[in-house]
């Protein structure tokens, strides 16, 4: 791969756009993004705490915009060193960084209310009522149906940024083709990944799960044919490796999230004081910093500052050290994992699974996300049952479904094959935040 095609600037569906002389294209492609509305909405979605009323715990909006900071700082770093190696040309690094910040802006604009454990009511409900096999569900070819029963966030994201949002149904936001290509963490669509070899799937990270849905395949080849992606092609269908600034963006999230999961995890009181000071510590590399007269809050913000950014001068000489392998796509790791920090950052996985992710209150909230989330799916399904009978006809709905689809707003333009009616369904409760599910689920459900 050649840096000179994987900074591509031309635009997804607007080729003969020339960016402004004071503002690059891809400084522009994130402001697109932060003044979205699937942007606005992460301010209220969970990132790890569900509904959580201390207003100093993260949500997916504040993750988001640290991503994009420490995406950024990665970026700078590793540009800088190839400058100096002669793989780019100067002033180059800012192209990177822009990229990058970018890309982190919206690496989780998909996701759905309640994080991940949304992802999964989702898919359990589309799961039930396929094995029930009538209706929209029953008429889905099967082949499309692990789209849906193994919903990703990942794909429904480059869905939002590059078909509904703005230029709808016309290359989205129009983004340029360079961040599009740093977005995508899973260059595979469901159904492609399903039919490859299972050692192939564990083997490459940009196979670990679908990052694409086959209605948004053919938008992706046009990003991949821009940035000289490699294609790999077999009966199973096409995936293509992955861009190199993917790892930049997926090592800024796994920075951010390991790291400040544990000053959340202090401040809604799931961890005692002394065990994030600890870890945090050893992964800032033990600094001797005087902290007489810190409150135990600043002590652990000082730490998580530290351990931020030791964190980023490893994943820089890691990826200075996979760099031949990740030119060629072959590289399959994480660079958090592969670098000296990779120990560390993985008892941190691990106290995050046995401590933070199963606390009570979390635990609980995420059973009620669960319920939330299916009743609005059950509650909104008939709506796109009617518009099927009614011969995709938005005119033609009456009664009841008529009273959902008006009283939610809902989006029925292009509907007209069962495909596009579920995809309708998903993008409406996908974008949801968690307070506003919880108040259609309350409508719906007459309490």
């Amino acid at each position: 791969m050649l840096w000179s095609d994987l900074l591509c600037a031309e635009r997804l569906r607007d080729p003969g756009y020339v960016e402004a002389r004071t503002r690059s294209i891809f400084v522009q492609d994130h402001d697109r993004i932060v003044f979205s509305a699937p942007f606005r909405r992460l301010a209220n979605k969970t990132q790890v705490h569900p509904l959580y009323e201390n207003d100093h715990i993260h949500h997916r909006l504040i993750h988001s915009v640290e991503v994009g900071s420490v995406g950024r700082s990665l970026a700078m770093h590793i540009g800088d060193w190839l400058i100096d190696e002669g793989e780019i040309g100067p002033h180059e690094d800012h192209s990177l960084a822009n990229v990058v910040q970018a890309a982190c802006a919206a690496h989780d604009i998909g996701n759905p209310p309640f994080g991940h454990s949304g992802e999964a009511s989702i898919g359990g409900w589309f799961a039930e009522r396929f094995d029930a096999d009538r209706g929209l569900c029953g008429a889905l070819d099967p082949v499309l149906r692990p789209e849906f029963t193994a919903f990703e966030g990942n794909a429904q994201g480059f869905r939002i940024v590059t078909r509904l949002e703005m230029y709808r149904n016309a290359g989205g936001m129009r983004l340029s083709k360079a961040v599009l290509g740093a977005f995508m963490k899973y260059p595979a669509t469901a159904a492609t990944r399903a039919a490859l070899p299972e050692p192939l799937r564990r083997s490459y990270a940009g196979l670990k799960k679908f990052g694409l849905f086959a209605g948004e395949e053919a938008l992706f080849a046009e990003v991949a044919q821009g940035c000289g992606l490699p294609q790999e092609q077999s009966a199973a269908g096409r995936w293509w490796r992955r861009h190199p600034l993917v790892f930049v963006v997926e090592a800024a999230d796994d920075i951010c999230y390991n790291i400040v999961d544990l000053e959340d995890a202090y401040t809604a009181g799931d961890l005692p004081y002394d065990v994030v000071r600890d870890t945090l510590n050893e992964l800032a590399g033990r600094p001797n910093r005087d902290t007489a007269g810190y409150t135990r809050s600043e002590h652990i913000a000082l730490l998580r500052a530290l351990a931020i950014g030791r964190a980023i001068d490893a994943c820089v000489a890691a990826f200075q050290a996979h760099y031949p392998a990740i030119m060629d796509g072959s590289f399959s790791g994480a660079l958090v994992d592969v670098s000296d920090c990779g120990a560390s950052f993985a008892r941190i996985g691990t106290l995050a699974q046995e401590r933070i992710f199963t606390s009570r209150r979390k635990t609980e909230l995420e059973i009620s996300g669960r319920q939330v989330i299916r009743n609005v799916l059950d509650g909104v399904l008939p709506v796109f049952e009617a518009l099927a009978a009614a011969g995709w006809d938005e005119t033609a709905l009456a009664g009841h479904p008529a009273q959902i689809a008006r009283a939610l707003g809902l989006d029925l333009r292009a509907i007209a094959t069962p495909e596009a009616a579920l995809h309708g369904l998903a993008d409406f409760v996908s974008g949801m935040t968690d307070r506003y599910a919880l108040s259609v689920s309350r409508m719906l459900s007459g309490t």
